[in-house]
């Protein structure tokens, strides 16, 4: 059985694979699907090319064969100054900030969906990689999967629904899951994933596994992108020399780079240019003082002093922290849970599951995270997610600067 066409479904199609294979579900799937291809980005960057064209082009020929019409929105001013400007501003403020999480929450469900419902979408869909799986308030009544009903049948319109959840995709390693914390309930009403119960490739040899990749599925309906690799780099930019970029567009600040016990070894360009857990830093000081020197890493970036602090060896315990200090924090069910809360989290992309505790500081009532196991290279300006088992509970950015 399939929806009534008139629910009209936006597809963002980047022209990869996997958006790709979206609009191809929700095409099989009875939905009214327009395809749409976000010019966000256009510029040539240093040690990378701007592949745009070639992807606008990959997405109208999907769209061709699919048979749906498809439209380019040109957001490239608001990408600019939503994303690109607020990630300059991070790194010049000495953060690492992730631009993924801002671009979704700024481009893909902020402009694209309003635009999307403007113009009388019900949902738009992407391709990421997570579920969504919504809540029904009927106690009596046990739906075995409530996601493909929601979809299939268009439950929703006759039905209250009581909250949204976002859960860890099929494929774990190509969960997204970490990148959406910011999404909202009344977005989340609005979106769709079609992909999230996929794998990427064929795993294994079981023939259900080969039906259910992505690759798989693009392959055998024709889709020109099937075999296309993946995009790599900052969202919408693709792959460049970030180095570059960021030396390009902000100043230089040199300062001091110290051991963990104060020796000076060293002078940096500026903290923007260095992360947390970074290693490379072309430190011949300190190599020169030892023959059996180990590897170094950035330790700490200290503001006040302008200053990093660098520890020698991948397990010094000047990298490892327990604790750590959460802004800006967003839970998807919209409503604050109560603390402290046990959960689990991770603190970068692909990181396995960390067991921790929520809970608000003492003396600031900040909201802080406190792991059981101490963290590696814990980085200002990103994010750490929270999960529940499958479910993700919400998100917020790391605060770790020695002020």
């Amino acid at each position: 059985m399939t929806i009534s066409k008139t629910k009209k479904v936006f597809v963002a199609m980047s022209g990869g694979v996997d958006s790709s294979v979206a609009a191809l579900l929700l095409k099989q799937k009875g939905y009214d699907v327009v395809g749409v291809f976000m010019k966000n980005w256009s510029q040539n960057l240093a040690g990378g090319e701007c592949a745009w064209a070639r992807d606008q082009e990959d997405a109208r020929k999907v769209a061709a064969k699919i048979g749906i019409p498809i439209y380019t929105f040109d957001f490239e001013e608001e990408y600019k100054k939503r994303v690109v400007d607020y990630m300059l501003k991070e790194y010049a403020a000495g953060k690492t900030p992730n631009p993924d999480v801002m671009c979704n929450k700024e481009i893909k469900f902020g402009l694209f969906l309003e635009k999307a419902l403007s113009l009388g979408a019900d949902f738009v869909a992407t391709g990421h990689y997570v579920r969504r799986s919504p809540e029904f308030p009927i106690s009596n009544f046990q739906f075995p999967n409530d996601t493909e009903i929601a979809e299939n049948f268009g439950i929703e319109n006759s039905l209250k629904i009581e909250n949204y959840k976002l859960k860890i995709a099929k494929d774990q390693n190509k969960d997204q899951s970490y990148f959406l914390w910011t999404l909202t309930q009344e977005q989340l009403k609005h979106c769709l994933f079609p992909i999230g119960d996929y794998l990427k490739s064929e795993a294994g040899g079981a023939e259900e596994q080969k039906r259910r990749s992505i690759r798989e599925t693009a392959r055998k309906f024709g889709l020109p992108t099937a075999d296309k690799k993946d995009s790599q780099g900052v969202c919408f930019i693709g792959k460049f020399d970030f180095a570059e970029f960021l030396k390009s567009r902000i100043p230089a600040n040199p300062g001091q780079i110290k051991t963990v016990d104060g020796k000076v070894v060293g002078e940096h360009d500026g903290l923007a240019f260095y992360t947390v857990g970074q290693r490379h830093l072309k430190i011949s000081n300190l190599k020169n003082q030892k023959s059996n020197s180990l590897p170094v890493y950035v330790s700490e970036k200290n503001i006040k002093t302008n200053t990093i602090v660098v520890a020698e060896g991948n397990d010094n315990p000047a990298l490892f922290q327990s604790e750590l200090t959460v802004n800006d924090i967003h839970w998807i069910s919209g409503i604050e849970p109560s603390l402290p809360l046990k959960c689990e989290a991770r603190i970068r992309y692909r990181q396995p599951l960390q067991f921790c505790t929520v809970n608000l500081q003492p003396i600031t009532h900040n909201l802080q995270a406190i792991f059981d196991e101490p963290q590696r290279a814990v980085t200002s300006g990103q994010s750490i997610v929270f999960y529940r088992g499958e479910e993700m509970l919400g998100g917020g950015v790391i605060a770790n600067f020695m002020f």
